[in-house]
């Protein structure tokens, strides 16, 4: 059965607009997936990337105008300036590591739920109250916002590193398990090629 590394944040406007294609992929090609989410802007500094704010003006504008075009090829609505971004993702990457632990519910659609709440929804996913909400709304205890902190924090990083030694950069980042690399949500029908052996 193939497999699937995904790395991703939960304040990614690409993993946003990716939805839960991958997730779909996955199911009509017969692969697992496992979720990592990790620190992006600390995964930009390991690997030689920069964070939008700290880019070229030029960079920023075609960055702005990217997000609009891939996210109404998308059909997904978007706010490009968000009122809680950046905010710190590691709160809800938490929720996500302890809800795929735990098991039981969506986990793609727990993840473009904190997704949309940034870029659609103007939630501050950083607030344990939208932590919870979402988690709920997902099949998922709310209650798993407060279990397994530490070892949350301890994979969050270990994903980190998992990363940088498996040669992701961005996010969203899909590495199979034959080592094929796929670098943002534009990829993902590459991605499904690959694993029916056509790419």
């Amino acid at each position: 059965m193939p497999h699937i590394e995904y790395y991703f944040s939960t304040i990614s406007p690409y993993t946003y607009i990716a939805g839960t294609r991958l997730e779909e992929v996955a199911s009509a090609n017969g692969a697992t997936i496992t979720y990592k989410p990790l620190d992006l802007i600390a995964l930009f500094s390991r690997t030689g990337g920069v964070p939008p704010g700290q880019r070229h003006e030029s960079r920023q504008a075609w960055r702005l105008q990217e997000l609009r075009r891939q996210a109404a090829k998308a059909g997904v609505p978007i706010n490009l300036k968000p009122a809680f971004w950046p905010t710190n993702a590691a709160p809800s990457c938490y929720a996500v590591i302890a809800a795929q632990n735990a098991g039981g519910g969506n986990l793609g659609a727990l993840v473009q739920g904190f997704t949309r709440a940034v870029w659609a929804e103007e939630k501050d996913i950083s607030d344990d109250r939208v932590i919870r909400e979402i988690l709920g709304a997902n099949g998922y205890d709310p209650s798993l916002a407060d279990s397994g902190l530490l070892s949350g924090a301890e994979a969050y990083e270990r994903n980190l590193e998992e990363a940088v030694t498996a040669g992701a950069f961005g996010a969203p980042f899909y590495i199979t398990d034959r080592d094929e690399r796929f670098w943002g949500q534009d990829r993902i029908e590459d991605l499904e090629l690959s694993l029916q052996g056509k790419l």
